[in-house]
């Protein structure tokens, strides 16, 4: 069992909503570890030659989940990586076990209304904009923000390690995930 244990903590993978800093935190954290670092959409966006946003308008999200499957299955099989997962990747079942069961899942969590501010004014996020791509009313954001994350919420909890992430002090979060990661690191028993 250690021995699978070591294997675990050859993998890191951030999950957390849209907007939490994944992708920030990622580089920073696999530098800090000397790790390599993986986004998962940009990794789907370079093999597909397209962006998630054109993704999910032409082909749908279940399309665009299939793909994250497939990255997540290859990227399960690669050593000494931190991984940016997808606000929405958990939602998969396979995709959680993948997560869980071949790498240490840490959960970058952001309450709801910081969440809002940080997406308020962006249309880059297929599943908080209008059919044509706008930007959703106040209100209507508001409804879908919370909808998502209390659907996602209990799937983000099945994390290994959980860190309130601060934007405003990015290298205290980042300390705070490798103090807590230390001992998964040392092969210590969760």
């Amino acid at each position: 069992m250690s021995e699978y244990s070591v294997n675990r903590s050859s993998r890191i993978y951030l999950t957390g909503f849209m907007a939490s800093g994944k992708s920030t935190v990622g580089p920073i954290l696999a530098n800090s570890l000397g790790y390599d670092f993986v986004d998962l959409d940009t990794m789907i966006e370079v093999s597909q030659h397209t962006t998630v946003r054109e993704i999910f308008r032409e082909h749908g999200e279940q399309h665009f989940r299939r793909l994250e499957r497939e990255a997540i299955a290859v990227l399960s099989m690669r050593n000494n990586l931190v991984v940016a997962l997808g606000g929405g990747t958990l939602t998969d079942p396979v995709n959680l076990r993948i997560a869980t069961t071949t790498g240490i899942l840490v959960y970058l969590k952001v309450p709801p209304e910081e969440i809002l501010k940080r997406v308020q004014h962006r249309t880059d996020r297929p599943l908080l904009t209008g059919p044509e791509g706008e930007r959703l009313a106040p209100a209507a954001l508001r409804e879908r923000v919370l909808a998502l994350y209390n659907a996602r919420e209990p799937l983000y909890s099945n994390a290994d390690i959980i860190v309130v992430a601060d934007e405003q002090r990015l290298g205290l979060t980042v300390d705070k995930v490798v103090k807590l990661l230390a001992r998964f690191l040392r092969g210590s028993p969760g």
